[in-house]
């Protein structure tokens, strides 16, 4: 039976990456199934995705090991990939469309994730959790207790051995201590195609606007609020016979759409960070 195994990996531009790449994977009786790259002209960097199958066991570590000597070479920032899906814990508040779009989606087998548990500062959404047969983690929030709430969070990370948080409408703001510990391993969705429209009842606040585009931006978790790195975005066109909640439905759709994919992206390691961008080779 073969295994599928991924390479992503990041460097300076010069010639003979993909030459040295491909031969190591020929030394190691590997086969390529699927390659992607991209050079960044502007910043003169490079960046790989290659996915590799082998009938023969595969020891990541060790193959990581002995790609070393390519990667010190080339100076390159390098990850190898198996098998394994990644564990995902999901966090939520009370509004459950993206939630249950996730749950739909693991169970069918196509988000690239297994979900792990639900964590919520509210108690609305433990029936769909528990429904699907997740944990379901009350964690209660108040500015007394938000110190104490992160900590059970970083705690429920490591008890669940997640290798991604994805908060699904979750409306808390992490402080900056959470966003740095869970840097590239966060996940957020706003309710916005570009973050014009902050705060409370932001379909609302589209509709005074006259808005005539609704989408949502899934980006990782920074300490800047709403502007981490972007993953996917989705629009969808409207116009002006839509009233607040229908621009909430449409968004809610869009929000959906837009963090599935993201999370299926990053779980199929298609997502390098670059700075404050991303390369996301769908």
């Amino acid at each position: 039976m073969t295994q599928t195994f991924t390479l992503t990996l990041s460097c300076a531009q010069r010639p003979g990456i993909v030459h040295a790449v491909s031969s190591f994977l020929f030394e190691q009786n590997c086969d390529i199934a699927e390659h992607q790259q991209f050079d960044d002209t502007l910043s003169d960097a490079f960046f790989l995705r290659t996915s590799f199958v082998s009938a023969e066991d595969v020891d990541i570590e060790r193959l990581t090991e002995e790609f070393q000597s390519v990667a010190t070479k080339f100076g390159m920032t390098f990850t190898v990939n198996g098998t394994d899906l990644p564990r995902v814990i999901v966090m939520v508040s009370k509004m459950g469309h993206c939630l249950n779009d996730l749950i739909f989606r693991w169970r069918a087998g196509n988000l690239g994730a297994e979900l792990v548990a639900v964590v919520s500062n509210h108690e609305v959404l433990r029936p769909m959790a528990e429904a699907a047969g997740l944990p379901f983690i009350h964690v209660p929030v108040t500015p007394a207790t938000k110190p104490q709430a992160e900590a059970r969070l970083l705690e429920l990370v490591e008890e669940f051995d997640a290798d991604l948080v994805v908060l699904a409408r979750y409306m808390q703001v992490l402080s900056d201590d959470a966003c740095r510990a869970l840097r590239g391993r966060a996940i957020n969705i706003h309710h916005s195609f570009l973050p014009g429209f902050k705060g409370a009842k932001p379909y609302h606040q589209a509709f005074d606007r006259g808005v005539k585009q609704v989408g949502a931006t899934a980006h990782y978790v920074t300490p800047d609020l709403d502007e981490g790195p972007i993953i996917e975005q989705e629009v969808i066109r409207i116009d002006h016979t839509f009233d607040p909640a229908r621009l909430a439905t449409v968004g809610q759709d869009a929000e959906a759409l837009a963090l599935s994919r993201a999370v299926r992206w990053h779980c199929e390691n298609r997502v390098l960070l670059h700075g404050h961008r991303t390369v996301v080779f769908s």
